[in-house]
C-alpha cells in the first residue's frame, strides 16, 4: 500500500497547486462580486455565493493533503515551513471569498432599492485589492519575501481609499437620508474589500515566514 502513494515532492506540487486553484478562485470572486455590486447585476451576484462551496471545499482538501503529508513524511526545515505557511493561509484565501459573498449580498439588497450615485472609489478599491491577492499568489510561487513585503505596503492605499469613501457616503446620508439605507449597505461593501486587503496582508507576512524563517507580524517587518 505505501508503494503507492505518490513521492514527497509530487505531493509538495499539488499542494502549490491546489493552493494558487483556491486563490485564483479568490480573485475571480473578488472581480464578479464587485461586478454585481457597480452594475447591479443580481445573477452575477448569485454566482458568486454559489462559488462559495467549491472554495470551501478546496479548503478541506488543502487541510487533508497538509495532515497526510505532515503524517507521512515528517518534513523538516524549509518544506515543514512551506506546508505550514498553506496550512496558515488557506484559511485567510478562504475568508477573502467569504468577503467576495458578502459583497455580493449587500448587492442583491441594493438591487431591491434605486441606485445611488456612481461611486468611483468602490471599483478602485476592489482592483487595489484584487492586485494584493494576485501578487500575494505570484510572491507565494516565485517564494519571493521582498514581493511579499512589497504587498504587505500597498494596504495603507487601501485604508486611505476607504477612508474617502466612507467620507462621501457620509456626505450623501446628511444630503438627503433617503440614501441611508443605502449608503449603509455601500459602506459594509467597501469596508469587505478592506478586509480582503487585510487578508492578503496577513497571506504575505506568512510568505516571508516561509522564505526567511523570519515572523513580522504584529509589526515586526
Amino acid at each position: 500500500m505505501e508503494q503507492n502513494q505518490p513521492p514527497f515532492g509530487d505531493q509538495l506540487e499539488q499542494l502549490s497547486g491546489l493552493l494558487l486553484r483556491i486563490g485564483g478562485r479568490c480573485e475571480q470572486a473578488i472581480g464578479l462580486a464587485v461586478t454585481a455590486l457597480v452594475d447591479r447585476d443580481s445573477g452575477v451576484a448569485d454566482q458568486v455565493i454559489r462559488g462559495d462551496a467549491e472554495i470551501d471545499s478546496l479548503e478541506l482538501e488543502i487541510d487533508s493533503l497538509c495532515m497526510e503529508i505532515l503524517a507521512r513524511h515528517q518534513p523538516m526545515a524549509r518544506d515543514l515551513r512551506l506546508i505550514t505557511t498553506v496550512i496558515k493561509i488557506t484559511p485567510d484565501l478562504e475568508r477573502i471569498a467569504d468577503y467576495a459573498v458578502n459583497i455580493s449580498q449587500r448587492a442583491l439588497e441594493l438591487n431591491e432599492e434605486g441606485p445611488l450615485k456612481a461611486l468611483i472609489d468602490i471599483p478602485l478599491m476592489a482592483r487595489h485589492a484584487q492586485k494584493m491577492v494576485r501578487d500575494a499568489l505570484d510572491a507565494f510561487v516565485r517564494e519571493d519575501a521582498d514581493a511579499a513585503r512589497a504587498v504587505i505596503l500597498m494596504d495603507d492605499e487601501l485604508d486611505r481609499r476607504l477612508e474617502q469613501t466612507f467620507r462621501l457616503l457620509l456626505s450623501h446620508m446628511i444630503e438627503d437620508p433617503t440614501t441611508i439605507s443605502r449608503c449603509l449597505r455601500m459602506m459594509f461593501a467597501a469596508k469587505s474589500i478592506e478586509r480582503i486587503g487585510d487578508q492578503a496582508t496577513n497571506v504575505c507576512e506568512q510568505i516571508v515566514y516561509m522564505c526567511e524563517a523570519r515572523v513580522i507580524k504584529h509589526g515586526r517587518f
